[in-house]
């Protein structure tokens, strides 16, 4: 009997696949085992070299598998094990002042996300464009004179025809022109207190200043006002 590997394809002379890869687990080995018993000549039987390295081989590939399946169930463990830990974390953070970066807004029901930006400079306009999942811009939100330091604007969850979009998370792109006529990108960032905390499909997000934002996104957390204090 012939060493059976594990994985099989068919190649045509182009060099291109003519076959789909299939991976035999070890069900299918121990059945394609019991076949060539059943069916090899009484006049020569297996040898006991070839069985036992049959049975060696079968054994390893049992062994792989269950490694395989150990790993892939400690990850999962790990993944929810450190998701429990954000949220725990995430509830105490109601009251507390954060800084934060982020680069969308998750709009749900009839809310209208609050998009904060600051910029160092005067803009004769700000844009802000608003992309789906896919990557698709759906609606542009825009203002003029805007002064430096901290600003924000209302996305009415429309997009640039007036539908209502969907629930969902939306990118946002920050787009300013100055007093010259010459583009600069303002920082969509904010600073604010943690008002609430939501949960989506296990992760926590955090209310600040009327928008929502991952766990992640925040990059400094302190007590009221020790912002404010710090910039002043």
């Amino acid at each position: 009997m012939g060493i059976v590997t594990p994985i099989a394809t068919g190649v045509n002379n182009a060099g291109q696949s003519t076959a789909g890869t299939r991976t035999l687990g070890k069900d299918d080995f121990l059945q394609l085992m019991i076949t060539k018993l059943q069916y090899q000549d009484p006049l020569k039987p297996m040898e006991d070299a070839d069985f036992v390295a049959q049975l060696a081989q079968f054994s390893t590939l049992e062994q792989m598998n269950n490694i395989a399946d150990g790993i892939a169930a400690s990850n999962q463990w790990d993944f929810l094990q450190m998701q429990s830990i954000n949220n725990t974390m995430a509830a105490g953070l109601i009251g507390k002042d954060v800084k934060a970066t982020y680069s969308g807004v998750y709009l749900e029901g009839d809310n209208s996300p609050s998009i904060s930006f600051t910029t160092d400079k005067y803009a004769s306009q700000i844009k802000l464009v608003i992309k789906d999942q896919s990557g698709a811009s759906v609606a542009t939100v825009s203002a003029d004179d805007v002064p430096p330091g901290v600003s924000s604007l209302v996305w009415d969850g429309r997009d640039n025809r007036g539908n209502r979009m969907e629930d969902g998370y939306y990118t946002v792109t920050a787009m300013a022109t100055d007093a010259s006529g010459d583009t600069f990108e303002p920082q969509l960032a904010l600073v604010g207190t943690v008002e609430s905390i939501t949960y989506r499909d296990g992760a926590a997000f955090l209310r600040v200043n009327g928008v929502e934002l991952p766990l992640g996104d925040i990059t400094a957390i302190g007590q009221p006002g020790i912002f404010t204090e710090d910039e002043g």
